[in-house]
């Protein structure tokens, strides 16, 4: 590599419940650089995950993230002229970011009113393994399974 690395920037965790994960989340929540707005949704939703499931929403929300991480995922690969979908491993830092954006993306095409609904009800979906985001990660593994003859291919 001709560059050398950019530094990993340091995230500080959120004001509320102390957690860089969370601050990571909102990060990815938020749109045209609206932090507060973003913060207020997810504490928004859940003060919504704590009414319906009387239990610890953070540790709620971390186990919901967890269901919906990929392991991992399919690339595409050519080799003499054929593409060939190969399954590979996903480094941390992507499954983490991975898992995020699907769950928030999914939440943000749900019917519910406010997005702190939304996000509530993905986060409380992916929770019992069912919903659109947990859907998503089981297809991806369903994939890299199907291709699984051509693991021999890797990178």
């Amino acid at each position: 590599m001709r560059k050398a690395k950019p530094k990993k920037r340091i995230i500080l965790p959120d004001p509320k419940y102390g957690d860089v994960t969370v601050t990571k989340f909102v990060n990815n929540i938020m749109l045209k650089g609206k932090k507060n707005l973003a913060y207020e949704i997810f504490y928004e939703a859940m003060d919504i995950v704590q009414e319906k499931l009387q239990e610890d929403p953070v540790e709620v929300w971390k186990k919901a993230l967890a269901n919906v991480t990929p392991q991992v995922e399919v690339r595409s690969r050519r080799i003499g002229g054929a593409t060939f979908q190969i399954p590979s491993e996903i480094r941390p830092s992507r499954k983490q970011s991975m898992g995020m954006k699907n769950l928030i993306g999914y939440a943000r095409k749900r019917h519910e009113r406010s997005m702190g609904e939304k996000l509530a009800g993905e986060i409380m979906q992916a929770y019992k393994e069912e919903g659109a985001a947990f859907k998503k990660k089981e297809e991806i593994h369903r994939m890299a399974d199907a291709n699984k003859a051509f693991s021999h291919f890797r990178f």
